[in-house]
Formats: structure tokens, C-alpha cells, sequence
């Protein structure tokens, strides 16, 4: 039996991993191999690793995890995890189960964009989440925010720091009067017609056009997806969820700790933040976390 099975592998499972490497405890890192940012070519303002691609930076700290004794890496998918007596029985996607005294749910979230043709294939290139992750790649284009929830407004307002914006209400995310005074203070356009297609060769972005035939010019997108959790795990253990501005997250205290004694969470999982540095500082809570609890039983 393993002291901590953190499950998921990217930036807060490796980041908690480490942590319990370095504590000396028998921890197994299991990863099914499909991130949520498999879809951009790096990642940005991550200290010491801005513009380096998020799999040369995961390899690079599972080379790194494994130099400690006590650390281990699977591949596979958890399917299915439960409580018996005082630890916890996950089966695996080969059908093996693996027990631990502690969990570390680093599953992370999936994206559900806009339902607009064009959008999917240049998802992370020039259909972009996260301003302050990709905002200076695409710096002084024209750039458009297509509304997909009522926080829009809030993202459309930062937009114009990198270059001229335009939002999109899509005819039903009318900003507030304060945020349209927010938005006229910093030249944002608004477009109440909605868009229905994205132009141009992939992943470049040309224009899009609107329900009305006319097209506008931008050269990149930025909208808030909304999110699911990637994996059940969460609800099967009885996790308390929250509903946060995109979707549902899993309730954790400022250690990572969930509702269910002993099943800790971090990441995009855990936080409508997401940011590279946000996920791999709450793993390294939830990884400190969940060793002080050992000490402690």
C-alpha cells in the first residue's frame, strides 16, 4: 500500500508528487496522458520555463520526480476509487487496483467551447483562454472576446493591454452599465451580433463573420470555456463540488483538503484560476497537505 497516490500528472500532480517524494513517502503518480493544455505549443510565465512546451516541461519533472527513491509514475487511467475502512482501492483502466493511506486528485477540467465551426481546430493557437498566458503572442492585432458567460465582460476589459478589442456579446452577454463604462474607458468595441463562423486558413485566424453576412477582421479570439470535470473520481468519493463562473470545481481548504478525510485536490480541478504557477502551487500544498496528515493519524 502507498502512502499517497496523487492522480493526474501535469503541473499540480507533479507539483504534489514532488513534494511527497521529498518527504520521504512512498508515492505513486498515475497519469492517463491527456492534459488539458495538449493543445498549445508552450507554456507562459511559468518562472524559468516561459515558452517552453508544456510536455517538455512535464517530462523534464517526471525525469526529476523519479531521481527520489520513493517515487513512482504509472500510466493508466483511474476508473473508479472508494473508500474501505481507513485507505483507499483505486481500479485502474488494465483492471489492477492500487491502495493508498491518502489521495491527491490533480484531474483536472475539461473545456466545452462555443458551439461555432472554426473554433475547435485553432483551440490554443488563435482560440486562446488566458490573456496573461498567451495575450503577447498575438500583441497589436486586432483582437476579439467572444462572450460565453457573464464574467465576458470582465475578460473583454483586459483584452486592450495587448491589443485592439472588440467584444462579442453574441446577443446575450450585454455588459452591465458599469462594465460598458469600463469597456468605452478602454476602447472596447461591442458587437451585439453574433458570431457564427471563424475565417481563414488553420490555426491562422483572418476575421469572423456575423448572422448578418458582415465579417470583422481579428486576428485571435480569447473566450472563457465552460468546464467539466475531466474525471467522476471527485463525486464518486463524495467530494463536495462548487459551482464557480465556468462549471463546477471540487471545495478544497487552503491545504487542498476536500470534504472526504484524507482525499486532498488541487489545479485546474479545484480553481476557475487557471494559471500554470496557480496549478503548481496548489499541488504543492495539497502535497504538504496530505504528508502532515500522515504524520498526524
Amino acid at each position: 500500500m502507498q502512502d499517497v497516490i496523487v492522480i493526474g500528472g501535469s503541473f499540480a500532480g507533479h507539483s504534489a508528487a514532488i513534494q511527497l517524494a521529498r518527504a520521504r513517502q512512498d508515492v505513486v503518480l498515475i497519469d492517463a496522458g491527456a492534459p488539458r493544455n495538449r493543445f498549445a505549443d508552450a507554456a507562459h510565465g511559468f518562472l524559468g520555463q516561459d515558452g517552453n512546451a508544456p510536455h517538455a516541461i512535464m517530462r523534464e519533472a517526471t525525469r526529476q520526480l523519479l531521481k527520489y527513491p520513493t517515487a513512482q509514475v504509472l500510466s493508466a487511467e483511474v476508473q473508479h476509487a472508494v473508500r474501505v475502512d481507513d485507505h483507499f482501492v483505486l481500479t485502474l483502466s488494465s483492471g489492477l487496483e492500487r491502495q493508498a493511506k491518502r489521495l491527491v486528485l490533480a484531474t483536472g477540467v475539461t473545456d466545452i467551447l462555443p458551439d461555432i465551426p472554426g473554433m475547435a481546430e485553432r483551440w490554443g493557437e488563435t482560440v486562446l483562454h488566458c490573456p496573461y498566458c498567451h495575450g503577447y503572442e498575438v500583441r497589436d492585432h486586432s483582437l476579439g472576446i467572444i462572450a460565453n458567460h457573464p464574467m465576458s465582460a470582465h475578460q473583454a476589459a483586459l483584452i486592450p493591454d495587448w491589443g485592439p478589442a472588440i467584444y462579442f456579446t453574441q446577443g446575450i452577454y450585454d455588459p452591465e452599465p458599469e462594465q460598458a463604462a469600463l469597456l468605452a474607458k478602454r476602447g472596447v468595441a461591442i458587437e451585439r451580433t453574433p458570431v457564427i463562423a471563424l475565417l481563414g486558413e488553420t490555426p491562422g485566424l483572418r476575421a469572423v463573420e456575423l448572422s448578418d453576412g458582415r465579417t470583422i477582421d481579428v486576428a485571435a479570439v480569447f473566450t472563457a470555456p465552460r468546464t467539466h470535470q475531466t474525471s467522476a473520481i471527485a463525486e464518486d468519493l463524495g467530494c463536495a463540488l462548487e459551482e464557480g463562473p465556468t462549471g463546477l470545481f471540487v471545495k478544497v481548504d487552503v491545504w487542498g483538503l476536500t470534504s472526504v478525510s484524507g482525499v486532498y485536490a488541487a489545479g485546474d480541478a479545484t480553481s476557475p484560476m487557471h494559471n500554470a504557477t496557480v496549478a503548481s502551487a496548489s499541488g504543492v500544498l495539497a502535497g504538504i497537505g496530505a504528508h502532515q496528515s500522515l504524520v498526524r493519524s
